[in-house]
């Protein structure tokens, strides 16, 4: 009986498993993802990012904590005679006092508390910005690992069609056995070739997951090329205003520049000390001697309490240096920022323009004649016009060639990313 419940178990769990274990590499395959879907994705998921977007609930807690007024202070004081002989004599007060602020610490303290926000909002600005360029950066090198594995697949076919060849031609006595000895060791460099390629893009492939933030076993296909539409229709001068006007970084400078105006702002108003005033109520019972006897007096008690501590000596001097200096250090680093900036964009813009010429002489001068270089050189061999080691030498040519076409596209296309990323802007349209 037991064992009949089992294998009926077993019946109904194996479809099960089988179609669960058939069913996600398809799923992973069929979801192919743009460039702008991955750049959502890992903004989204980023572990990173995610953990500085969770940290502006301390900043809103810094500006809740700035407005908040002290807590009052309930003060609560008895006596008695008792101990000492005196037993009709008495005391109880009972108080409650509250610190104020002067000056307009409060207001000063929210100012400084909102300027921390709007550091926060461009540091994140910021961060999103970089994680952009390394995604972009990753996209792209997952694609040309893709491209030099396609081109590696084309290497060794040829290979084995040039394989093919030789061995037809040593059986028709046309070649001696060396040939095609040599064509089998290019065959094998041109394997060897494949595999580390495609080690490469295994290694790209986990770079890019990581950045977007996927759990183990989400792998997902990218649609993407190197030959993406990538026009600069903008001058350098036009590139370092905008990078000016829309850096994140340089405007979370400016934002801790306005809180050093506020912290010197607050620590002005700081020499002048907070007032702490208070109600209290005092009941007191004692016997007085009188010309005839004792007589037992009760007094109630009702007054109000006010202390101010005199800024003779201390005026938070200390602060406001400190606070000056605080102030003087980021604009020291905001005109090296604004300096820096600068040189990061025309840096990045003659990249481009050398990475722009390198790929226009590959497309005009170099590729349109290579596929016809190596189709006359191996139609060539098959006629016996030419030797094995011409024909070699012209894939090797024409691969290494290729390898370096896909290199320049690359280079053109993570060019355009870093100079996007140095201007802040999407060249194509938008800000970063």
């Amino acid at each position: 009986m037991g064992t009949t419940l089992l294998e009926r178990g077993t019946r109904l769990l194996l479809p099960g498993i089988l179609c669960f274990l058939t069913s996600a590499p398809v799923f992973a395959e069929a979801q192919k993802l743009t460039l702008s879907q991955v750049v959502e994705v890992s903004l989204q998921n980023n572990g990173d990012l995610k953990s500085f977007r969770e940290e502006k609930g301390i900043r809103d807690a810094g500006k809740v904590r700035a407005g908040l007024l002290p807590n009052p202070t309930l003060e609560l004081e008895g006596s008695t005679g008792a101990l000492t002989g005196s037993s009709d004599e008495s005391s109880l007060s009972l108080g409650v006092s509250q610190e104020f602020s002067l000056a307009g610490k409060r207001a000063k303290r929210l100012a400084i508390a909102e300027s921390e926000l709007d550091m926060y909002r461009w540091q994140f600005a910021d961060r999103e910005r970089v994680l952009r360029e390394e995604v972009k950066t990753a996209f792209y090198d997952v694609i040309l690992a893709e491209q030099r594995i396609a081109l590696a697949d084309r290497s060794v076919t040829l290979t084995r069609q040039l394989l093919d060849v030789t061995r037809e031609r040593l059986a028709a006595g046309d070649i001696p056995e060396l040939e095609m000895n040599l064509v089998k060791v290019e065959l094998a460099r041109s394997e060897g070739t494949r595999i580390d390629v495609e080690k490469t893009l295994n290694q790209k492939q986990s770079r890019l997951w990581s950045f977007m933030g996927l759990v183990p076993g989400e792998y997902p296909a990218i649609a993407g090329t190197l030959e993406a539409a990538t026009v600069m229709t903008k001058s350098l001068g036009e590139l370092k205003q905008s990078a000016r006007e829309k850096r994140p970084d340089l405007k979370a400078l400016e934002a801790e520049n306005r809180r050093g105006d506020s912290d010197i702002i607050l620590a002005q108003a700081e020499e002048i000390p907070n007032l702490t005033a208070g109600l209290f109520y005092a009941h007191e019972r004692r016997t007085d001697a009188t010309g005839v006897g004792e007589e037992k007096v009760r007094d109630n008690l009702l007054g109000i309490r006010l202390s101010l501590p005199l800024p003779l000596f201390d005026r938070n001097q200390a602060g406001i240096q400190e606070a000056r200096a605080k102030r003087s250090s980021t604009e020291s680093r905001l005109l090296a920022a604004t300096r820096n900036i600068d040189r990061e964009v025309e840096t990045a813009y003659a990249r481009f323009l050398s990475a722009e010429k390198v790929y226009s002489l590959y497309r005009t001068n170099i590729i349109p004649q290579l596929e016809e270089n190596l189709n006359l050189t191996q139609e060539a061999y098959r006629l016996g016009e030419v030797g094995i080691l011409a024909v070699i030498q012209e894939q090797k040519k024409f691969f290494e060639v290729s390898e370096g076409y896909l290199t320049a596209l690359h280079d053109r296309q993570t060019a355009f990313v870093k100079l996007e990323t140095a201007v802040s802007t999407d060249l194509s349209g938008g800000v970063q």
